[in-house]
């Protein structure tokens, strides 16, 4: 089953340069290793929220805004799709995510169409 897992961390968590640096390496570690097993199957980090535009159709018309689609400490800064046995073997996927140290780690099951 596909899962997408949706990577939020937390604004207020700050790095420093070299911790910056590894949790980058760390990142990638996990990338290759869910590769590698095959479950991984696409990913990616997001560009900052100040960049995010978000839009809201009411009564027809298109209402736009500036910035992430809720306001919250914690926010998306990327995903993966990954393709487990079940929900045990995502949550397992997920929980070696290096971001879930700090921030959260949602899994999601993805509709098969």
């Amino acid at each position: 089953m596909r899962y997408m897992l949706l990577i939020c961390g937390d604004d207020s968590v700050e790095f420093s340069a070299e911790e910056g640096a590894a949790m980058g390496r760390a990142g990638v570690a996990w990338a290759e290793e869910m590769k590698e097993r095959g479950v991984r199957l696409e990913g990616s980090r997001l560009r900052p929220v100040s960049e995010a535009t978000t839009i809201r159709v009411r009564d027809g018309e298109a209402m736009i805004s500036d910035g992430p689609f809720a306001e919250t400490k914690e926010q998306v800064a990327g995903y993966d799709i990954i393709d487990c046995e079940d929900l045990d073997e995502a949550i397992e996927v997920a929980a070696e995510h290096p971001v879930a140290r700090f921030g959260a780690v949602e899994v999601r099951p993805l509709w098969d169409m």
